[in-house]
């Protein structure tokens, strides 16, 4: 998966599609990712010690990481990443649109 936690994505299909915001977790296993008040469900939780009022809870629910597209902090447009082999051996992720790197 070349999309991580903190990056700044945009949904391209589904109901939420134009939304933007940031990663808040990424589940490589299932090929899914949370981001930021996209794909908002609500859930109905009894009271206990971490939510002691209970109630209907508005959150966030995994949507496939095909979805999404990585907003290039150069162009500020959706893109593709690429991997780049740096001169010192380690890889960078590079946008497939500016050609630049991706600072992680």
């Amino acid at each position: 998966m070349r999309i991580r936690k903190n990056d700044n994505v945009r949904v391209m299909s589904g109901n939420d599609k134009g939304k933007e915001g940031k990663i808040l977790k990424v589940f490589p296993d299932s090929g899914r990712v949370i981001v930021e008040k996209v794909n908002m469900i609500k859930r109905h939780t009894r009271a206990s010690k971490d939510v002691p009022q209970g109630g209907i809870i508005e959150k966030e629910a995994p949507i496939n990481a095909s979805n999404v597209m990585l907003v290039c902090p150069n162009t500020s447009k959706p893109t593709r990443i690429g991997k780049d082999q740096l001169s010192d051996g380690s890889r960078a992720r590079v946008s497939k649109k500016s050609g630049e790197m991706i600072n992680d």
